[in-house]
Order: structure tokens, then sequence, then C-alpha cells
């Protein structure tokens, strides 16, 4: 089985997850109704990012302003931050879209 197959059957097979941070930042926030979609970006950031990195990243639903802040801060932390986050977001794109 190819990686890229076997990677999207990991992140799509059904399984119990305990909601982390993404999935729950997603579900309050008011612009996104699909708890499927929520369940799969979690599944992303499982996979992509740090848990303090889904911390920072959870933040961002709800005060987008922040994303921006972070993203200019000039913090090499921040920056690396970045770089995981652009590669979180691709990925759930790519595997989350239908």
């Amino acid at each position: 089985m190819k990686p890229a197959l076997l990677a999207a059957f990991a992140i799509l097979a059904p399984e119990c997850v305990t909601a982390g941070p993404m999935d729950r930042a997603c579900q309050q926030a008011n612009r996104v109704a699909n708890p499927l979609l929520c369940e799969c970006i979690q599944r992303v950031a499982n996979m992509t990012l740090t848990s303090s990195d889904q911390r920072l990243a959870a933040k961002f639903f709800e005060d987008p302003a922040r994303a921006d802040q972070v993203r200019m801060s000039g913090s090499d932390a921040h920056q690396a931050f970045w770089e995981r986050y652009i590669a979180f977001g691709a990925t759930a794109e790519r595997i989350c879209t239908p």
C-alpha cells in the first residue's frame, strides 16, 4: 500500500478518539458546523502537530488575529511552529476535504 494511501486510511478509519483541542475549538467555532470535519482536523493535528502546537493553533479558531501575531512575531519558536502549522493545514485540506 502506498504511504499516502496508508496515511489517509489511518486518518479516515473509524476509531474511538477523545476530542482534542483542535476538535473542541473547531466544534465551538460558529462558522464550522460539521463534527466529522472537526474530527478529521483533530486526527490530522495528532499526526502533524505537538500537543502544545495544537493548543496554540486551537486559539486561532476563536481569535484569528492571533495567527497573524504568531506568524509575524519574529520568534524562532513561532517560525518553527508556523512551518508545522502550514504543513498541517495543507494536509488537513487534502485529507479532510471531500
